[in-house]
């Protein structure tokens, strides 16, 4: 079973990763946060803080390819991180009304894929280098079928799992694992706001409960809630006219 000691989190100021960064605050652990809300942000940061660990906090957009580099690379500086979860994300498709609006889309990839890559690539050869090192990509179930509504969200969430899950092979020589975590429902500022039913809510300290024993254990795939996951399985091996049937009926 794996132990981490330098761990980065982006998207740290709400959801599952700050019920992460504070799962992994203990002394002698150094935490890098990254999120949108100063606020917030230097909120967890403190309570991180005050269970022994060494936090470097920043409020940075994870599209930016420039800043990202550089705030890892000095993370990675001051000491050699071990594990990097991506899990900043946004979903701005809200409600039936939207439609498929351009610049949304954009947007939501730019940071769901970009920001992934901007998280991961900075420290990506270090860990190779070093031969050690774990990556935790927060995809979603979403990922799995073309869900009606959030088509962006869930079309990037899907491009970042498959890319996990190939780069995770590529990666096992260099002794650098890759985890790709596909949560369901889980109590955050993502679900909040959404108009449609959400079965098998799960609350955020709870997730991360489940993300840490799988990124200890070196999985491939963290997926939960088991209901959730049955569901999707089921749907994604329908006949594509079946599964389009049942979709058009959720969508209505």
């Amino acid at each position: 079973m794996k132990t981490f000691r330098s761990i980065v989190i982006t998207g740290a100021s709400s959801g599952i990763g700050e019920a992460l960064a504070l799962d992994y605050a203990q002394s002698g652990n150094r935490l890098a946060l990254g999120g949108r809300d100063a606020a917030r942000l230097e909120a967890v940061a403190d309570a991180c803080r005050a269970r022994g660990a060494e936090v470097d906090a920043r409020t940075i957009d994870i599209a930016d390819r420039e800043a990202m580099a550089q705030w890892l690379r000095a993370q990675d500086a001051a000491r050699p991180v071990d594990l990097v979860i991506a899990n900043a994300g946004i979903s701005i498709e809200k409600g039936k009304g939207q439609g498929i609006d351009e610049e949304r889309t954009r947007r939501t990839f730019a940071v769901n894929l970009e920001g992934t890559f901007n998280t991961v690539f900075p420290l990506l050869e270090a860990m190779r280098a070093r031969r050690n090192g774990q990556i935790g990509l927060v995809a979603s179930l979403a990922g799995f079928i073309g869900l009606p509504r959030a088509a962006a969200y869930n079309g990037s969430k899907a491009a970042m799992r498959v890319w996990g899950e190939s780069i995770r092979h590529q990666l096992r020589p260099d002794n650098v694992g890759v985890s790709v975590i596909c949560p369901g429902f889980v109590e955050s500022r993502i679900t909040v706001g959404n108009d449609f039913p959400m079965p098998f809510m799960m609350t955020a300290a709870r997730a991360s409960a489940i993300i840490r024993n799988g990124l200890a254990n070196d999985r491939a795939r963290i997926a939960f809630p088991l209901g959730t996951k049955a569901a999707v399985w089921f749907g994604a091996t329908l006949p594509g006219n079946a599964t389009d049937w049942l979709l058009r009926k959720f969508s209505r």
